[in-house]
Formats: C-alpha cells, structure tokens, sequence
C-alpha cells in the first residue's frame, strides 16, 4: 500500500498546494479590500468544486465498472493519455503562470465584487474546480494502475492535508517556503510518475485492441525478477516500471520521459538565467512565499499623474481592438506626464501618425527608426508567441521613457511619449527568458527630457529594513500604552481609559497601518463595522474602535473588560508576529500615498469616529506615519524626480498646520462635526492637494524589470 501511496501522496500534495494557493489569493484579495462579508461566497465556490471533483471520481468509478473486461482495459488506457496530457500541461503553466498567478486573480476578484456574489461563486468554482477535476483524473488512472484504493487515496490525503496546513502557514505568515524550487522540484517528480502512467495507459490500450504490440515484448525479465519483491513492488509503485514491457509501452514510456523533462529543465534554466540577469539583460520577479492579506497595490487615484509614460488598455489576455498603424488615441484617454516635463500637450492637438514597433520574447523593437523629437505615439505589436513588457528606454543608463506592461501575442498597445534629445531604443522583458534590447537610435534638437532611472528591489532594500525597526520600536510603545489603557478599564477608572485610549490609537496609526499593513492583525485591531452584519452589536466588532463605542457610549467597565483585553493579546500578538512577516519592499512606495488615501477617505468624512470626537488626531497621526515612510524613501526620490519632494513637503505642511489647528492646548481635539464648512473645505483641498503631489511617488519607485 506504502509503494502505491507515494505517486498520489507528491499529485495530492502539489495539486492541493496549488489549489490552496489560490483560495488563499481570492481570501486575501477580499479581506485586503474590505469585503469580508464575500468570503462566504468564496467557499461556497469552493465547495461547490470539491463536490464536482469527487463526482467526477465517482463517475469515473462506476462507468469502468459496467464495463466488459477489454472494454476496461480501453477505457483505462484512454483517460491514462489524457490524465498524463493534463498533468504535464499543469506542471508547466505552473513554471510559467507563478509569477502572474496572484496579480491575475486580484483583478478577477476586483471585477467580481462588482458584479455580485454569483461572479464571485463562479470566479473560485473556476479557479479551485481545474485541479480538482485534475486530481481526481490522476488519482483515479494510479488507483487503477496499482490494482487497489487503499493507498492511492492515503496517499492523496496525506498530500491534501500537507498541503492546507503549508497554505495556513503562508497566509498567516508563520511559514517561509520558497516555491519556485517546490514547483520545479515536484514538476520533475510528477514527470517521472507521469511517464509510467503513460506506459501503463499505453499497455491497457494495447490489452483492450487499441493499439498493436501486445505481444511484441522489448525485455521480460520476469524469470529473473520476482513481481513480488520489495523493489519490484517498490519500482512498479511509484514508477509503473514492470519486469515485463512491451516495445510500444517502453519506447512511450522513454521518449516521454526525455523529451518532456528536456523541456522542463531548459525552461527551468532560462527562468534561472532570467531572475539573475545583469542590467542588459533585465531581472524577474521572483514567486511570492507568502500568500499577505496585507494591502493591494491600489492606484494612486483618478488624478494621479504618473511620471512614466504608460498606455491605459485592456489585461493582457484580451485581444487589442487597435489597427497596427492606427493614429494616436484621442484626448479622452489619459495622457501620461514626462518626469521633470510639463503636462500633455494642448487639448485638441493631434499627435504625428504612429508607428508599429514589433516586440516579441526573441526580437525587440522591428521597425523602429529615429522619431522626430515632440510628443510620439507607438503602436506596440507583440508578433511573438508569448507576453512581453515593453519599455522605451535610454540604451545607456537604463532610464525609463515609456512602458506597456503585459503585451500578449497577437495584441497591439500605444505607448505615448515626449521624445527630446538623446538616445533610444526598446527593451523586451519576456514572462520568462531573457529580456532583448533593439540596436539604439540618437535623436537631437527635441530639448531635455528626463526619464525615471529604474528602481531595483536591492534598492529598496535598505528603507524597508529601516521601516521594519521603526514598526518594531512602535510596536513596543503601543503594547505599553495598550496595556496602561487595560488596567484603567480593569479598575474601573473609565474617566482615564478615555484619556489614556487616543494615545494609544495614536501610537498604532502613526506607524503607518493604513490598508491592512500589517494584515488581519489590522482588521482585529482597529477594524471598523463595516461589512459586519450586526454593526456595532457583531462579535466581529473588535479593537481600538469597538473599546472606543463602548468608552463613549455609557458601556460598564466589566462589559468594555473582554474587548480591551482582546485587544491587548492582539496587539502582543503582532508584536511577536511582526518579525516573522513578509513586506514586498515595492508596497513601501505605494504606503506613501495610501495611508493619506485611507485617511481623507475615513477619518476626513468621520467613517471611523465611534464617539470619541478625535478623527483629526488619527489624521495629524497618519501625516507623521507619511513623514516617516519619505524620510526613508528621500534619497531615491531625489535622485529621480527632486521637485516631487518640494511640493510634497510644502503641501504636507499646510495639511498638517490645518490638522493642529484642531487640537486644544489640553490635548483635546475638536471633533471633526464641529468644524465650520470652511475650515472643512479648506483641510479637505489641502489633503486632496498632498494627495496629488504624493501621487508620482509609487511610479517613480515603481520597481521595474528593465533595469
């Protein structure tokens, strides 16, 4: 039974992981986005496909059953084919699909929540529905490879149950796997398994008089080889290899192996080749370890001005509508801004007809020639057969002039951009592979243009472990303050819980928690009611506001003792679990403008005031948690774009001046009601104002694979 259950044991375990990996995705997807009250949905979808999976194990069963003995043998050797199709199909989307696997279901989950529930249901049925129709497929052909149940779904089990608890590790964070090396380990393993299920297919279609050769042996080794011993059982087991095989089973057997792992492990290689190339050559993003509730890369906002040149278009799955030498797009589509360059060009003002560059993993930048200096539109045609990024670049410094991210074969995508004095050329960056620079062209008398030199991960490596220990200190003086505001409750002294509780919030909102930093801790923490079905009454209701209602809201100590001492194991919680919890360094960028984002969205329109009156003081809190984020980040900010930095501090210190204007010589705060209409509208333009002048930030430090 052991021999048998190893095949299934590596199927259950990959296939489960797989599977886990993106119920995680499309969990984290809506808790980070504040749809909590969803989640339901994505288990019904959930269920819905185990359902279907074991169904179809079942029909499977059954139908073989009712069959003649020869009949069997056929229909066996038939789904055998096609389980080896399916799992060498998976095991290299899996090698090519990683790195996109989280991004790709965001959006789909995005465009989900918009269109209800029953979107939502079908979007996890589909994701989670593939691998278990494939697992079920798989564990079916061993079973009846290895002539019993017992082990094959043992196995299966064990890898299911390995497999939820590494995926529970990852999304809580406590767990650190390199997928990457899993998957291709594993990917080479399930070849092996899956070449003798090919000859074990291919030997039932010949004993069912599908195929010739049932006799045609090419060794049988079976006088000297007992069936029975250990390593025949072992060998026959895990490998489906036999002291008895025929020329027709041996030779599928051989060359799938060959051919199939020769193709795997040139594609292992070029994705090795691809994640340490040097500048010429472009870097990859390496398969996320962990699967972070934390916060989505959001959009800087409608007005955000992006100081890279970009196209605004369709996923890159989605065929382009766009001619290949159609003129430039109207002025209803966004018109990107040159770093250090004015804005777009005057309203009404066509740009010169484009011209089709021809992109492709293998060839980059057919048809360009020297363009004329002024504004530029380029028509972006992948003619190969996998997705590029393309980017316009300075051949020199690497520096960026324009982008079009995820060019899919077949699609054509406008890249718009100021062009000045200098040099130019195109830059492929493939899913996998090596990226491929077009020969460089000069253009001369277009004046200066600035690109944005290309931020790496290295880069940021050095703020985001600065951040990290001001998160830790933090979170030492938070758990101090929280727990100085527990034995005010516990002593029934709620007069001081109420003066000691917005030091305390304070302390939380100044380290930049903002949009679930620090994941579902965020929500325990300081989440608010929304999406909770009984308000203010739900048990889901925790944290710093759920001890704020109830402070101000005429609670008893002993009803507020539970929810504040919930709310110190929390934050002791995080502060052991901070350590241990995985930052994309590329989220710090985007933090600048979330955490001000969250706050004109919440604590400007009073979302989050559950009595205490002290919005404002959360706001002057989120500022100083902004300070900081660009005290780390300045020195690769100025290096790109320095006036950002000038207009940010000026505009953040009018914002700020505003927020304290609130604040009372006492240490009260007039609540954010009792401000005038002026003085509302005033702080409001102001946020909205550091808003945009934060905007420019995450695309400047945006990191980028042409580097």
């Amino acid at each position: 039974m052991w021999d048998n259950a190893l095949p299934s044991f590596l199927i259950g375990l990959r296939e489960g992981l797989e599977a886990g990996l993106i119920v995680s995705v499309l969990v984290a997807a809506l808790v980070r986005s504040g749809h909590r009250s969803r989640l339901p949905h994505v288990w019904t979808g959930v269920l819905a496909a185990v359902g279907v999976s074991m169904g179809f194990g079942a029909v499977l069963t059954f139908t073989a059953a009712d069959l003649s003995g020869r009949a069997q043998e056929a229909f066996g050797g038939v789904l055998s084919v096609v389980a080896v199709v399916f799992v060498t199909a998976m095991v290299f989307w899996m090698r090519r699909s990683a790195r996109s696997l989280s991004g790709e279901l965001e959006e789909r989950v995005s465009a989900a929540v918009g269109m209800g529930a029953g979107v939502l249901v079908v979007t996890s049925f589909l994701a989670v529905g593939r691998e278990g129709l494939e697992t079920a497929l798989f564990l079916w052909t061993t079973g009846q490879a290895a002539g019993e149940s017992a082990g094959p779904l043992t196995g299966a089990g064990a890898g299911l149950l390995l497999a939820a608890a590494v995926c529970r590790g990852l999304y809580r964070r406590v767990l650190h796997l390199n997928l990457t090396r899993f998957f291709t380990v594993t990917g080479a393993g399930l070849i092996v398994i899956a070449a003798g299920v090919l000859g074990y297919g291919v030997r039932d279609l010949q004993e069912g008089g599908v195929l010739p050769g049932a006799a045609a042996f090419a060794f049988d080794l079976s006088a000297r080889v007992d069936p029975a011993s250990w390593y025949a059982t072992l060998a026959a087991g895990m490998f489906n290899l036999t002291p008895q095989m025929t020329w027709l089973q041996a030779t599928a057997y051989g060359t799938y192996l060959l051919v199939v792992m020769a193709l795997f492990v040139r594609g292992v290689r070029g994705t090795a080749v691809s994640a340490a190339a040097s500048p010429v050559s472009g870097t990859a993003s390496p398969v996320p370890t962990t699967i972070s509730p934390g916060p989505a890369a959001a959009s800087p906002g409608p007005a955000a001005a992006s100081p890279v040149s970009t196209a605004a278009s369709p996923p890159a799955a989605a065929p382009s509508s766009t001619p290949a030498a159609e003129p430039a797009a109207s002025q209803d589509e966004p018109q990107p801004v040159q770093a250090g360059s004015a804005a777009a060009p005057t309203a009404g003002r066509r740009l010169p007809r484009a011209a089709t560059i021809t992109v492709s993993p293998a060839d980059c930048g057919g048809g360009f020639t020297a363009p004329k200096p002024g504004r530029q539109s380029f028509q972006v045609r992948d003619t190969g057969r996998g997705t590029v990024e393309a980017y316009l670049i300075d051949p020199v410094t690497a520096a960026v002039y324009g982008e079009v991210e995820g060019v899919a074969p077949g699609t054509t995508r406008t890249l718009t951009a100021t062009i000045g004095t200098g040099s130019y050329a195109w830059r492929c960056v493939p899913a996998s592979g090596r990226a491929v620079t077009s020969a460089a062209v000069r253009v001369t008398g277009g004046g200066t243009r600035t690109a944005v030199l290309p931020v790496a991960a290295k880069d940021l490596a050095a703020p985001l472990a600065s951040y990290r220990a001001y998160v830790r200190q933090g979170l030492a003086g938070l758990l101090t303050r929280t727990r100085t505001l527990q034995r005010d409750v516990d002593a029934g002294q709620l007069g001081r819980a109420r003066k000691d509780w917005l030091p305390a919030h304070e302390a939380y909102a100044a380290l930049g928690a903002a949009y679930g930093t620090f994941g579902e801790f965020d929500a325990k923490i300081n989440g608010t009611t929304a999406g909770l079905p009984r308000g203010v009454k739900d048990s889901g209701f925790t944290g710093f506001h759920r001890v704020e209602y109830g402070l101000w809201h005429g609670e008893s100590a002993a009803s507020l003792t539970g929810a504040v001492r919930q709310l110190t194991a929390d934050v002791t919680a995080l502060r052991k679990d901070f350590p241990h919890q995985d930052f994309d360094a590329g989220d710090l960028p985007l933090r600048t403008h979330e955490i001000l984002e969250a706050t004109l969205q919440q604590e400007l329109t009073g979302a989050t005031d559950y009595g205490s009156g002290t919005a404002l003081a959360t706001a002057e809190a989120n500022i100083r948690g902004t300070r900081v984020l660009l005290g780390l980040l300045r020195p690769l900010i100025r290096q790109r774009d320095p006036e950002v930095l000038t207009n940010v501090d000026r505009w953040l210190r009018r914002t700020e001046h505003l927020v304290l204007a609130a604040r009372h010589p006492d240490g009260s705060w007039t609540p954010l009601a009792s401000l005038s209409g002026a003085a509302r509208r005033r702080l409001d333009g102001a946020m909205g104002q550091s808003l945009e002048e934060l905007a420019p930030i995450p695309d400047l430090l945006e990191i980028r694979r042409a580097a």
